[in-house]
Formats: C-alpha cells, structure tokens, sequence
C-alpha cells in the first residue's frame, strides 16, 4: 500500500510501549504496528508547511521566506532566555508571543544520550520527551512564562547539556540515572528568582520505545540525496524510524519534504 504526502513530526501516544501515528495526505499510518515489515521510502520534492509553495526547505518544514518571518521560528524559540513577552515587548508578533510565552512552562531533566536539562510548555508533557527519545524525565521547576525557564535553563546548562546525542539515543545503551539525585545537586545552580518554583516532590517519568533492534552504528538517511531507500523497519525511537541495516531516518528534520511510503511486506 502506498501513502503520499508533506512529512510533519509523528505524534505520540504515551504508553508502554510508546505509540506513533504519522499522517500523510489523507491518511493516519502507525508505524508502531509495522515493525518487522519491509518499507519503501521516496522523495517527490518540498511543499512549505505555512505558505504550500514547492521552494526548497530551509529549516523547521517552512521554506526561507517563511522561516524569516513566522512568529514561531524566532530566536526565542530555540533561546527561551530572549523571549520579551512579559515585558510587552515584540519580536514578530507579540500576540503571538505573549499566547505562547506567557503560559506555565516546565524545566526538566531528561535521560537520553546522557543527562540534559531542557524547556517546554506545560502543555507538552510527555510529548517533548517521546520526541527526543529520554528513557527516563523529571519535571524540576514549573515558572509562569517562558522566560524564567530560559534564565534556569541558561544556569544549569553551563553544569549539565542541554543537548542529546542522536547516535547514543538511539543505539539504547545511555546507562540509568537517579534524575531526582540530579536535580538536588543542580538547585544550587538556580537564579534566586526561579527558586520559589522548584518541584521537590515529584518522581521522574520512565518511557519504553517500540525498539526490537537498536543500532550499533546508526547511519542517518537523506533523502534528498539518495531519493529512494527500501529496508526492513525494527524500530522507533523519538523522531527516528529505525531500520534492519542501521538506516534511520528523522522524520521531525525533514518535516516539509514530500514522500511516499509503501509498504512493500
């Protein structure tokens, strides 16, 4: 059966293990219920996820105009520090900003590759944390805006990364860690203004992936380079499609590429 459309991020469904649902065109394929099938995987072209046009992708699934212009590709985003919001100040477009900025964000702690610190919406939890593959995560801080989370953020991150490593998250082999140990050690890390909002009582979350098989030596799949790729699927993990020969693909990286899956045996 083949499927065709404009690649956007696999949304999750927290459960053990995780489920994965990917729309293309008119239809919802769970590439959970697929492993052990053989996939076939080919590149048509882009399509913008904001204005529709056929311009090549430059970054997040929008072409360069768009991702230039688009109150959610700011610099706020990817630097929660910058944001401005609760000062009533504008990047793009304050409206905007002010909906997505000034609402409960979560600092947490997550074990993917390694420990990381990192930021996100209240709204997004456990999402954020199926999308970058953490086997285990900790809420430590819920702030009012987004901006006291990227000034928590910025403290901790020069003790502990606020980076995964997609080769060691996906091979499986990041070694357990006691988040909540962690966290105590970090709190003296933290900006006084943040310190009435730390979460002291809460447990961390453990997440199993769809994975029969991890990779030893995970080699990413570009499709705009090699146009057309089958292989046997024995894996999700975060955003990745895992496959038999260590291919894996990241479906979130190449959100706004056109595609289609067919789904061979």
């Amino acid at each position: 059966m083949l499927y065709q459309g404009v690649l956007t991020k696999m949304q999750t469904e927290l459960s053990v293990p995780i489920n994965y649902y990917l729309t293309l065109g008119n239809a919802l394929v769970q590439p959970h219920q697929l492993l052990h099938k053989k996939l076939k995987l080919k590149f048509f072209g882009h399509q913008c996820l904001n204005c529709g046009s056929d311009a090549i992708t430059f970054r997040q699934g929008f072409c360069k105009s768009c991702f230039f212009e688009l109150p959610q590709t700011a610099d706020w985003i990817m630097h929660p520090e910058k944001s401005k919001a609760h000062l009533g100040i504008a990047e793009r477009d304050l409206e905007f900003e002010e909906k997505v900025q000034l609402q409960p964000h979560i600092v947490y702690l997550a074990n993917s590759s390694n420990v990381k610190v990192g930021v996100t919406r209240k709204t997004q939890v456990p999402t954020r944390w199926m999308d970058q593959g953490a086997q285990a995560a900790l809420e430590i801080l819920e702030v009012p805006n987004r901006y006291l989370a990227g000034i928590a953020e910025v403290s901790l991150k020069k003790v502990v990364s606020d980076k995964t490593n997609w080769r060691e998250m996906l091979k499986g082999t990041a070694p357990e860690e006691d988040l909540c140990l962690w966290r105590d050690r970090l709190i003296p890390y933290l900006p006084e203004e943040v310190k009435p909002y730390i979460l002291t009582n809460n447990t961390p979350l453990n997440l199993e992936f769809p994975v029969k098989k991890y990779p030893e030596k995970p080699k990413s799949l570009n499709l705009q380079k090699t146009p057309e790729y089958e292989g046997v699927l024995v894996g999700i993990k975060g955003q990745y499609l895992i496959f038999e020969d260590e291919t894996v693909f990241n479906v979130r990286s190449n959100e706004g590429l056109v595609v289609g899956l067919d789904i061979v045996h």
